[in-house]
């Protein structure tokens, strides 16, 4: 089985105006340039894939507080973005969202595609870098939770959790402090507390599959252990 996989953050009713969204992008791109090199240039979509290859966005807060203020990018109190990276059509990776919404029921989100990384999949989808990405999405969007995952772990699991964001763990996992305090886990599990921010968890430093039945089973551990904690549970409003 070929997994794909994907990094995301997300949060619930925390209202912020357009600039302060931008600039959360901003941190966040930069932040994942020396990640590695297919995330040194940004672009906006088009029609295919050389035009898009000539819309090449500047990262800083002006350029991408115009994107995210045009009205393709407005919807009630919120602002999107989509933008990806890749020299090439069968490695690219791409990050979309929105930010900024005070609604209770349409969570504010950022997810980082890790699918379609052909030959660099094998540099990106490590334990170091992924948790690196988690990382900087906690210290650019301050979210309730964050997560590293295969598409196919998370399904695996959905009949248990629904598949909730904050429901459900996966490879790379990050949790608000304000969501409570992060229980005892197995020895080979790495904890990291971010100060200010919140904990950061990794499963395993290889690479997590659900063709690993010791993966599955570590993960299911882990589940059980952080449920009982409290820690696994639908978002909700900002702070509370």
């Amino acid at each position: 089985m070929s997994e794909t996989y994907y990094a995301g953050c997300y949060w619930l009713a925390r209202p912020e105006p357009v600039e302060a969204c931008a600039q959360r992008l901003v941190t966040f791109l930069r932040d994942l340039e020396p990640l590695d090199s297919i995330w040194n240039r940004w672009h906006q979509a088009a029609a295919n894939f050389e035009k898009a290859r000539k819309r090449q966005v500047k990262l800083d807060s002006a350029t991408l507080e115009k994107l995210m203020r045009s009205k393709a990018h407005r919807f009630l109190d919120r602002s999107s973005f989509w933008l990806w990276a890749g020299e090439n059509e069968d490695e690219t990776s791409g990050v979309h969202g929105n930010c900024g919404g005070s609604s209770k029921h349409a969570g504010s989100v950022c997810i980082l595609t890790l699918g379609n990384l052909g030959g660099i999949a094998e540099r990106v989808l490590t334990a170091p870098l992924l948790t690196a990405v988690v990382r900087a999405m906690a210290l650019a969007w301050e979210p309730e939770f964050g997560i590293v995952t295969s598409h196919e772990h998370r399904e695996l699991v959905a009949p248990q959790t629904g598949a909730d964001a904050g429901t459900f763990v996966g490879w790379v996992m990050y949790f608000a402090d304000f969501r409570g305090p992060v229980p005892p886990l197995p020895a080979s599990v790495q904890v990291e507390h971010l100060p200010g921010r919140g904990t950061l968890i990794t499963l395993t430093q290889e690479k997590f599959t659900v063709s690993n039945p010791e993966h599955v089973a570590l993960a299911a551990d882990v589940q059980v252990r952080l449920q009982d904690a409290g820690l696994l549970r639908p978002l909700r409003p900002w702070g509370t």
